[in-house]
């Protein structure tokens, strides 16, 4: 055991802050969000361009988007962290809910908070649905992947104990080598996904089924965010849950299973 110890890659000396300015702080973890934003929103408007008449959403309709998704990611983000994961935290402490650069963000919250901003931006606009979350889960991926990096780098969500030969000691999670589970995150949900909507979406027909692209993104992250729980250590304050499942993988399961639903619903309706 000690020799797997010693033998643990060390978590590389990243400080969490860039610069700071007095009290001013800017934080990879701010960074990452701004960066997933930012490209994500360029990215929808060349998809946008390149679709032309035909495009679910204006180039227009893109830019106002940006700041209901960046509101949707947030506060869907931080209240689905504080429901789903430490409720009775803070019940007994109400301020700290809008400590944001204290780190807790939960992806299935952001999901929600994007779902609705999606749901009222399409009726403003009397745009399809469908058509609009196919644009935005083909960028999702860029957020995620920018994400679980910022995790990876505030060494926060290791992975469980493991002997592989890439397992890493973390700075908080005590001296046992651990899988570096952001690191796997961020490959699956984030540039493995992006790939397979790109590939979906450009070399074959399944994208001119409005919804089917959706379907795809939240099946595949919920089946990657599943099997990545397998070696990302629970939340030490929820440990193992029903049927030892874990609080992340209880939430991915209806995405996975609505997802297929709506990938083949699509799939069939097209047939």
């Amino acid at each position: 055991m000690l020799s797997s110890i010693l033998a643990a890659l060390q978590f590389p000396d990243i400080d969490p802050i860039i610069f700071q300015i007095g009290p001013l702080a800017i934080r990879w973890y701010a960074l990452a969000y701004i960066a997933g934003l930012m490209l994500g929103w360029k990215y929808i408007v060349r998809l946008v361009r390149r679709d032309g008449d035909g495009a679910a959403m204006s180039e227009i309709q893109v830019d106002d988007f940006l700041v209901w998704a960046t509101f949707g990611v947030v506060l869907g983000g931080r209240l689905g962290y504080v429901l789903f994961y430490k409720p009775g935290y803070y019940l007994e402490n109400p301020a700290d809910i809008i400590a944001v650069w204290q780190g807790g963000m939960s992806f299935h919250g952001g999901l929600l908070g994007v779902t609705a901003a999606m749901v009222l931006f399409s009726r403003k606009y009397s745009l399809s649905l469908l058509g609009v979350t196919d644009l935005i889960s083909m960028a999702a991926p860029i957020g995620l992947f920018f994400g679980r990096l910022a995790n990876f780098i505030n060494g926060e969500l290791w992975g469980r104990t493991s002997d592989v030969a890439w397992a890493m000691a973390f700075p908080h999670g005590g001296p046992e080598p651990r899988h570096p589970s952001q690191i796997y995150e961020s490959l699956l949900e984030g540039a493995l996904l992006f790939l397979v909507l790109w590939y979906l979406r450009n070399k074959t027909d399944k994208a001119g089924q409005p919804g089917f692209l959706t379907g795809v993104f939240i099946g595949g992250y919920g089946l990657a965010r599943f099997v990545v729980e397998f070696y990302r250590e629970p939340d030490a304050h929820l440990g193992f849950l029903f049927a030892g499942a874990t609080m992340g993988q209880l939430l991915s399961l209806p995405l996975v299973l609505l997802g297929c639903w709506l990938a083949l619903r699509t799939s069939a309706r097209k047939a």
